[in-house]
């Protein structure tokens, strides 16, 4: 029997792990999909040249990606002195994550869990938000702070749930069809709404 080999790239060539790891995701991927991988986890504005370096490709094919998805407004470009940097767009991002959170079977199951978080958090500090808590007189203990930031994060992970959610509503009421015998009484056949979050 053959052993079987699971990477694509000899594995005996590279002493080091990052080289062969970075081999690996070239022979794997195409140059667009490398550039969109970096970019779309760069928050901070970055040269086209950083971008390229982390996406094993040329500078010059970094650019010319980069300034298409500008033009499409997935990435955000700025002209500073030194030249054009790059990051991707809030905006999109945003509205790429709350699409998949749309598409997701456990929906209003994951909203359901998010306001049973925040119900312990307001129970257990006996406060309405986190930054009640980060305003009254008393002081905070290191593990205290950390719960104010998971408590942040769920206040804006129910924010994205609730977003998906209404988006998702709206696509299965555009997609509302109307059936020939009821054209005549005007009424409609809708899929059902469901749970109200």
């Amino acid at each position: 029997m053959a052993d079987i080999d699971p990477f694509a790239v000899a594995d005996d060539v590279f002493e080091d792990i990052d080289d062969f790891a970075a081999a690996e995701w070239k022979n794997e991927t195409t140059a667009n999909e490398r550039i969109r991988t970096v970019i779309d986890r760069t928050t901070t504005p970055r040269s086209a040249g950083d971008i390229a370096e982390t996406a094993l490709v040329s500078e010059t094919k970094a650019r010319t990606t980069l300034d298409k998805l500008a033009a499409e407004e997935i990435v955000k470009r700025q002209q500073t002195d030194s030249g054009k940097l790059y990051s991707r767009d809030p905006e999109w991002h945003l509205l790429k994550q709350i699409r998949r959170l749309a598409g997701s079977e456990t929906l209003v199951d994951q909203i359901h869990r998010v306001k049973q978080e925040l119900a312990a958090y307001k129970a257990k500090y006996d406060a309405a938000d986190p930054e009640e808590l980060l305003i009254s007189d008393t002081e905070l203990t290191q593990n205290e702070l950390d719960d104010v930031s998971h408590w942040r994060t769920a206040e804006r992970e129910l924010s994205h749930l609730r977003a998906a959610y209404r988006l998702k509503e709206a696509k299965e009421q555009a997609t509302t069809v109307t059936e020939p015998r009821d054209r005549q009484t005007g009424s409609q056949t809708t899929a059902p709404a469901g749970d109200q979050p």
